[in-house]
């Protein structure tokens, strides 16, 4: 039985999809937020899955990237949005909540703040909601992720700024940004590389079928309480899943950025599975 971790969010609707009309055999999926999958990655607990980016950094020598798959934007994402009291300029110095949800993001927003306006905010991880936006009253501003972040770009209060972190990585790069790569560990690969190659080649035809049917896909979410067929197509046009050369690209600037602020140790190298050479 191979265990294989799946991110329950919008983002991956197309093969969320797909994994309902057309279920693995001999495979657990474990459904979670992107922090829990990063965890259980490292630990051991799942074959292969879909971790932060920046988590693939930071434990590069153990792990292996499954090629031509990520869920990157080439500007806008929709779905990390940063909620503030103030502009941006102004955040020097000011408490800015996280979600703790996810790696890449605090990573993202912290080269943001760094590279594009020069300012260092106070940070803290916190449970946050869309219908209570500041965890604590000297709170300046909160980061979303996911879900909650596409419904909070989607509800703006007038007083608020709201600031979409795909929009200002390609401002300050003109490149794409991954938010997420899927990953095996190394050892894992060498004992079971015909099944994971197998959950690969799924994964990668998940997503181009499910998208291929997306009316179908977004019919069967259990989303539309919350969000309109509408919005929801739209989402599902700005999220790409490829992992080809400007992706890459723009991966390899993140890191390089990640370094230099100290956010990961060392620069890390792109270790494909070997079949992929």
């Amino acid at each position: 039985m191979l265990n294989f971790g799946h991110i329950n969010y919008l983002n991956c609707l197309p093969l969320n999809y797909i994994l309902r009309k057309k279920p693995l055999p001999e495979v657990r999926v474990v459904s979670q937020v992107p922090a829990e999958l990063n965890c259980q990655v490292i630990v051991g607990k799942l074959d292969a899955s879909p971790v932060s980016s920046i988590v693939y950094a930071r434990h590069f020598e153990d792990l292996y990237i499954l090629p031509d798959v990520s869920i990157t934007a080439d500007d806008n994402v929709d779905s990390i949005i940063l909620a503030s009291k103030q502009p941006i300029e102004e955040l020097d110095g000011k408490n800015i909540a996280l979600t703790a949800q996810s790696a890449t993001s605090h990573c993202l927003l912290k080269i943001i703040m760094a590279k594009a306006y020069g300012i260092k905010p106070n940070y803290f991880v916190a449970d946050v909601s869309p219908n209570h936006v500041f965890p604590a009253a000297d709170t300046a501003a909160t980061l979303f992720i996911g879900d909650n972040a596409l419904y909070v770009n989607k509800h703006q209060e007038d007083d608020l700024f709201y600031y979409d972190l795909g929009h200002e990585w390609h401002k300050l790069t003109g490149l794409a940004m991954v938010y997420a790569l899927w990953v095996t560990n190394k050892e894992t690969y060498q004992a079971k590389t015909e099944d994971i190659e197998f959950l690969h080649q799924y994964v990668v035809n998940g997503f181009k079928q499910g998208f291929e049917e997306l009316d179908q896909a977004i019919a069967s979410s259990d989303k539309l309480d919350k969000f309109s067929p509408e919005v929801l197509k739209d989402y599902l046009h700005v999220i790409k899943w490829d992992l080809q050369e400007p992706q890459l690209k723009g991966l390899k600037m993140f890191y390089q950025y990640a370094f230099e602020l100290g956010l990961i140790p060392k620069l890390p190298t792109l270790n494909f599975c070997p079949s992929s050479k």
